[in-house]
């Protein structure tokens, strides 16, 4: 496998974060604060604290942004889960509670403000159904970069951050490698979802995906301006480190696209250096 080569050829300059389940605790890193994760049947009996727990939200992805830019590890698990959705998706939560289904869709008149990201509770609830995160295979659920993986520790799951112009590289090779012309989705959820969730659901059911997401107007405020993620699978992407040097990207048509992904970084640091808090 060469993954280096491959980073090389995208122009990728950031390193590509592995996401995985263990039951080591991580040393360092980012977490929500402690809290206490309810459960369904909790909520039927009128025994959650909805206040508390949405005043100490703490969204997924944050912690991924953290991650990502300190070079260290986000984890998470049943008593650092951040909010109701991230317990959810990755696999500390099952089902999910009848208030996010509300929350999520149009909200409860005078109590709760919907998203509005669905029609209805209904839909949502169908949404949950249909996504069935798979559950939790260790205690904690860990972000980090590559480079932290040890030789006993492989990611499920590899996360890569782009604009565009690089995203057609991983897009195409992912078909080139596979001769699966549906094997990049774009499934409805939120932005932890298309990262971890939707990738795992996928794999389970024997069907390697990679997923391309970003689009939870909930989360853009941790990613770059114009950025996507682009979530592989560890065995797809071991298939695209194998294969990349007998592809399109060792060709005349991408050695142009480089030059605009050069161009695109360009102008956006540019951009970056005179926005505020950079």
């Amino acid at each position: 496998m060469d993954l280096a080569g491959l980073l090389a050829a995208l122009e990728y300059g950031e390193e590509p974060l592995g996401f995985y389940y263990t039951d080591r605790p991580p040393e360092g890193g980012t977490a929500p604060r402690p809290g206490r994760l309810p459960s369904a049947a909790a909520e039927a009996r009128g025994e959650v604290d909805f206040g508390e727990l949405f005043a100490g939200f703490s969204c997924v992805m944050g912690h991924v942004w953290r991650a990502r830019r300190q070079g260290r590890p986000a984890w998470f698990d049943r008593e650092h889960f951040g909010c109701l959705g991230g317990a959810f998706y990755l696999g500390f939560l099952k089902p999910q509670l009848e208030v996010i289904a509300h929350y999520v869709s149009t909200g409860i008149p005078g109590v709760l403000p919907g998203e509005r990201y669905l029609p209805s509770p209904e839909v949502c609830r169908r949404f949950f159904e249909t996504i069935d995160p798979p559950a939790a295979t260790g205690r904690f659920a860990v972000f980090q970069p590559l480079s932290r993986f040890g030789p006993d520790e492989e990611p499920e799951v590899v996360i890569f951050f782009a604009r565009p112009e690089l995203l057609t590289g991983l897009f195409m090779l992912a078909a080139f490698v596979t001769g699966d012309f549906q094997v990049v989705q774009a499934p409805f959820g939120a932005d932890c979802s298309q990262v971890v969730t939707w990738p795992r659901k996928f794999l389970a059911e024997g069907s390697p995906k990679a997923v391309l997401g970003g689009f939870d107007p909930s989360a853009r405020s941790y990613h770059a301006p114009d950025e996507l993620s682009f979530a592989v699978p560890w065995e797809l992407l071991t298939r695209m480190a194998a294969g990349w040097r007998d592809s399109f990207l060792t060709g005349k048509t991408w050695a142009g696209v480089r030059q605009k992904i050069r161009l695109s970084r360009k102008v956006w640091e540019a951009g970056r250096r005179g926005a505020p808090g950079n």
